[in-house]
């Protein structure tokens, strides 16, 4: 569960996949730069539609449903009008811990829902608490979708009997965990010291959602109680039905499961008004950070005011694209910052406008703030111009159309019907909003600005340094860092326990049963060649007007140069920063004209330069991309820009928890010989991206960059008989340099690698993050069906061994879990748990124990295989809703060698699986014992904790 749709869960397990900034080099034949003009904005706006049917029934319960068929799913959302805003005093971070108790059974299905939902092959399913609102969302196989609506039903109007004080005090534990890992990361305290300084005392937007320490410990039964029957009716709820459904179906269902729920007490709203400062603020704040962050920041209107769209498009002109007024100045020109951001937070009562700039290390930061505010001033006075509006304005309808290819998710149909309805009593206010982005004109922009940013700033510096106490305690927590105090369900057993509240008799509502869920029927791979020999792989998938192209490389950080290690990072980073025909700004510029995107990075096998581009703007789309990918200047001076800001990433990184131990165990797993024995980041190191040459970048791009080593996969909203003209036109005449092909040596030293643990000083976190890992005997290209359905059960699922232990019955830790990467080579088993810190040594005994039992005495049981085996199939269907989905299968099968078909026989393949060949699998593949834990944390805090573990205790350092 999270806290907003900007999911804090880990994403350790993408370590191998790390991603760059850019893509490539090499001038061979010019592109044209001439291309049709864009669509114009009106026929990008008519083409977002989300047409729906509404009812409300008897208690209250309002519901929205949109039909969709191209997938056999559908997408459940559930909003409650209620989050933070509405908590009283003394009782912060309530809603949130709430939404964590309503994923823990209810009356008629009580336990974790997680499994449950997993049973169904529920995708895209999670639970968010923010400000104004908490929801609930899965998207679900058709059939499974009566089993869907009476999970949804049940907790709504069922929940108290199932709740007690076991899993209170549970859930109060992970939440505490969850705010420590949030705060453990750099620039972690930012939001408390915002909201403390942008909102007067009492103001119901005041407190953070995930509230305090202090506040979370105090939660009683009693408040839960209290908090359902005044927040949880169905009358103050609001649930979309988006996809393979109609509206004559969803009466009868949702009369079926909703329709005898009671209706709450009336919703009371809680008003906020939109505060202004007396006069300008300033504060300065330390942290573990690279570079010195500056923040401008005001409060503005919320999502139902007139001139948001305008001081969103006035932002995004300022700070935000990559062609904006203060990247030019203080990026590109300047050279004083690294990074800068302009955007709004919205929220239904009032939104939050930022400015940020990453000061360059070593730069005056006070020297840098004047000249931001001196550009903001100018600007200003000055507004926009009419193309810098209308870029601004298109790529906000780009980013819509592509975010409504799914009917669920964080992004999808059902939520944006659900934030209209609940925020504005109006599904439809998507459209509103994007009307008045494409009619808002220059003089609107400006004068909007001038209204809002013109007023007194909240000045927020934050500067590498030691936390200090305040800033600690500004946060909520109990003793200054957060983070040794016991949670509170670790209670004296001596004491009495609490008194428990007496719950309503429960009502027995029988579970429905999932009707058949046909098997997953993907979409037809065609295969051609352009005539220089470049392979192409089309899938169609023509449910929104946009085409996704991605021009791959057998490359990756795993083709890094070893004595500059960093050489492919910059390299991609470097692509879209210039070409022989177009500057860094013009290709910019004219991806927002386009309202197209090309980015490169790489994974670890591959150099990937991928291009999302509306239908009616492919050909020009795919110009720039074939430039971008042909042509890269590698001007001298970007080249300069880019290193410094590549060092600065590498800087950060050794601030950031995941990160230090991403950089730190790959070469301890593969040895320095290895492709793989670099850091997972992908950002290289320190003195291989100082010694980088251009040279060595045009060496990198002749060697791995070229149309011999390319495949050009694109699904979307065409034909295959009308890309191919267009991708021969682009790069059909690019021919291979006379330099020979790069190639990958694969191969293992002979140097030991016993298990230990190797512990890295972090002072003053409030959390020690966890990261083991060893090899297995397994490939990518073995393709090991059988031993990834086996971490299904140790740690790759919400319920599997190693979460429901650390998590659920322990408490210790927010996301625990094992992930096997998805690389080409040797396969990795990862071990993760961010854990409390006065807990970092038993966390290891446990998760060691929990991995030596799957693998021994305790494998997989007939229950968790079939779990494992239902929920893979059925979830299926759902996996491949989105082009982009499509583009990632297409991919994943070329990598390892699989069929085009391979998705289509995986049911057969699961079903056939038994518990034992799981174990079989895993045994065979995994070596316990051989385990290399890195942990990061206080030093003086966990090292006496380690001694216990059993294994020998290093204390390391990240040099390079």
């Amino acid at each position: 569960m999270t806290l907003s749709p900007l999911s804090r869960r880990l994403s350790l397990l993408i370590g191998l996949s790390a991603m760059a900034l850019t893509p490539m080099t090499q001038a061979v034949a010019q592109t044209s730069a001439t291309s049709a003009a864009p669509a114009p904005l009106s026929s990008l706006v008519a083409a977002v539609d989300i047409p729906y049917e509404q009812f409300t029934l008897k208690n209250g319960l309002r519901v929205i449903v949109h039909t969709d068929r191209k997938a056999p799913v559908v997408a459940v959302s559930v909003w409650y009008h209620v989050g933070s805003r509405f908590e009283p005093a003394g009782k912060t971070g309530f809603a949130h811990l709430f939404e964590h108790l309503m994923f823990y059974g209810s009356e008629n299905a009580d336990g974790p829902f997680f499994g449950r939902l997993e049973d169904i092959g529920a995708t895209d399913w999670n639970g968010t608490t923010w400000f104004d609102r908490t929801n609930y969302f899965e998207t679900v196989p058709t059939g499974a979708l009566d089993r869907a609506l009476f999970l949804e039903s049940d907790r709504m109007g069922h929940l108290l009997g199932a709740v007690t004080q076991l899993k209170l005090d549970t859930q109060r534990g992970v939440v505490q965990n969850e705010k420590r890992m949030g705060e453990n990361e750099p620039y972690g305290l930012v939001e408390y010291a915002q909201l403390a300084a942008l909102l007067p005392e009492g103001h119901p937007y005041r407190h953070s959602t995930i509230g305090s320490m202090a506040d979370l410990n105090n939660a009683s039964l009693g408040d839960v109680q209290t908090w359902f029957k005044t927040h949880y009716g169905p009358n103050n709820a609001v649930l979309v039905l988006a996809g393979d459904i109609d509206v004559a179906t969803a009466k009868k269902k949702v009369e079926r499961w909703f329709g005898n729920i009671v209706a709450g007490p009336p919703p009371q709203d809680v008003e906020a008004t939109v505060p202004t400062l007396d006069k300008d603020v300033e504060k300065v704040m330390h942290d573990n950070v690279a570079a010195t962050r500056l923040y401008r920041n005001w409060v503005v209107p919320g999502v139902n005011g007139a001139d948001l769209p305008a001081i969103d498009l006035a932002l995004s002109v300022f700070g935000g694209l990559a062609s904006s007024r203060l990247y030019n100045t203080l990026v590109r020109d300047e050279k004083v910052a690294v990074g800068v951001k302009a955007n709004v937070q919205p929220f239904e009562k009032l939104s939050i406008a930022e400015i940020t700039v990453d000061v360059k290390p070593g730069t005056d930061a006070v020297a840098v703030g004047k000249r931001l505010d001196a550009l903001l001033a100018d600007y200003l006075a000055k507004g926009p111009t009419a193309d810098e509006v209308q870029r601004a304005a298109t790529r906000q309808l780009a980013g819509t159309i592509s975010g409504l290819e799914q009917v669920g998710g964080f992004s999808g149909k059902a939520v944006t019907l659900a934030e209209g309805a609940v925020y504005s009593n109006d599904p439809d206010k998507y459209r509103k909003d994007l009307a008045a982005y494409a009619a808002a004109t220059p003089a609107q922009v400006g004068e909007a600005a001038r209204k809002w940013l013109g007023r007194p700033v909240f000045r927020l510096t934050v500067a590498p340094g030691e936390r200090s106490a305040a800033d600690n305690a500004l946060a909520g927590n109990v003793h200054g860092e957060g983070a040794t105090h016991k949670p509170a369900h670790f209670r004296d057993p001596a004491a009495p326990a609490p008194a428990a509240a007496t719950p309503p008799a429960p009502t027995k509502i029988a579970e429905p049963p999932i009707e058949p869920v046909a098997d997953l029927d993907f979409p037809a791979v065609e295969h051609a060649r352009l005539k220089n020999g470049i392979a192409v792989q089309f899938a169609r998938r023509a449910t929104v007007p946009v085409v996704r192209v991605s021009v791959a490389f057998d490359a990756g950080n795993a083709a890094d140069d070893r004595a500059k290690l960093g050489t492919a990072a910059l390299t991609t980073a470097l692509l879209d920063e210039g070409t022989t025909t177009r500057s860094a700004l013009e290709i910019a510029e004219e991806q927002e004209r386009l309202g197209a995107s090309v980015s490169a990075g790489n994974s670890m096998d591959r150099t990937t330069v991928g291009l999302f581009a509306l239908k009616p703007n492919l050909d020009a789309s795919l110009g720039l991309l074939a430039d971008v990918v042909r042509n890269p200047a590698f001007a001298p001076g970007e080249v300069e820009r880019l290193r410094g800001q590549m060092l600065t990433r590498i800087a950060a990184e050794k601030t950031e928890p995941t990160a230090i131990a991403q950089r730190m165990l790959p070469p301890l797993l593969y040895g320095k010989l290895h492709p793989y024995g670099i850091p997972f980041t992908g950002s290289g190191t320190e003195s291989g991206v100082k010694a980088v040459t251009r040279a060595d970048l045009t060496a990198f791009h002749d060697r791995w960059l070229r149309p011999d080593n390319a495949t050009i996969f694109v699904t979307g909203d065409t034909s295959l008989a009308e890309l191919l003209p267009l991708l021969e036109k682009r790069f059909g005449d690019w021919k291979a340099p006379a330099t020979p092909k790069g190639s990958k040596l694969f191969r293992m030293d002979r140097m030991a690698r016993p298990p230990r643990i190797i512990l890295i000083d972090k002072p003053q976190s409030p959390q020690s993050m966890i990261l083991a890992g060893v090899l297995t005997a397994k490939k990518g290209t073995d393709n090991p069906v059988t031993l990834q359905s086996a971490n299904e059960v140790l740690g790759g699922s919400t319920t599997s061994r190693l979460t429901m232990d650390l998590r659920e019955t322990k408490g210790w830790a927010y996301g625990a879990g094992t992930s096997l990467p998805g690389v080409k080579d040797t396969i990795p088993l990862l071990v993760y748990a961010p854990v409390q810190t006065d807990k970092t040594g038993e966390s290891i005994i446990a998760a060691r124990q929990d991995i030596k039992d799957f693998l021994t005495t305790k494998g997989t049981t007939e229950a968790e295989r079939n779990q494992t085996i239902n929920g893979q199939i059925l979830s299926l269907p759902g996996s491949f809703e989105t082009s982009s989905d499509l583009l990632g299968a297409m991919m994943r099968n070329s990598l390892i060698g699989r069929a085009d078909d391979f998705y289509e026989t995986l049911p057969n393949i699961y079903r056939a699986m038994t518990a034992a060949d799981f174990d079989k699998a895993a045994r065979e593949a995994i070596n316990a014992d051989g385990l290399i834990w890195v942990v990061v944390g206080d030093a003086k805090l966990v090292r006496p904790q380690l001694d216990a573990v059993g294994l020998p205790v290093e204390v390391g350092t990240l040099a390079d």
